[in-house]
């Protein structure tokens, strides 16, 4: 199975800021959107943010105007998390999909503390 690598995440107090990032392996071609999701203890996954590529962006109405998604070719996604709060502490999963295939990356740690 084809995983995305993820890096970034840790620990930030409120109010801090953190970067994640995701690359796609070489072997992965003809990716149209790609974009990050989260998952809270005791909660369902959701989505953060997320690029269609020749479209546009969106994310979640909780993280607008604090979180960026940026992209670096079509093989890597940033996302640049400000003005952090408690309720973002989550895991964080990088998603990627081409027309036949969605990938995931193994998730990374976000907690912020209050």
């Amino acid at each position: 199975q084809v995983q995305l690598v993820e890096s970034g995440g840790g620990l930030v107090q409120t109010g801090g800021s953190l970067s994640l990032s995701c690359a796609a392996p070489g072997s992965i071609a003809s990716i149209n959107r790609m974009g990050w999701y989260r998952q809270a203890p005791g909660k369902q996954r959701e989505l953060v943010a997320i690029i269609t590529i020749g479209v546009g962006t969106n994310y979640a109405d909780s993280v607008k105007g604090r979180f960026t998604i940026s992209r670096q070719n079509a093989k890597k996604t940033y996302l640049q998390m400000n003005s952090l709060k408690p309720e973002d502490t989550a895991i964080y999963y990088c998603y990627m999909r081409t027309p036949l295939v969605t990938y995931w990356g193994q998730g990374t740690q976000v907690t912020v503390s209050s």
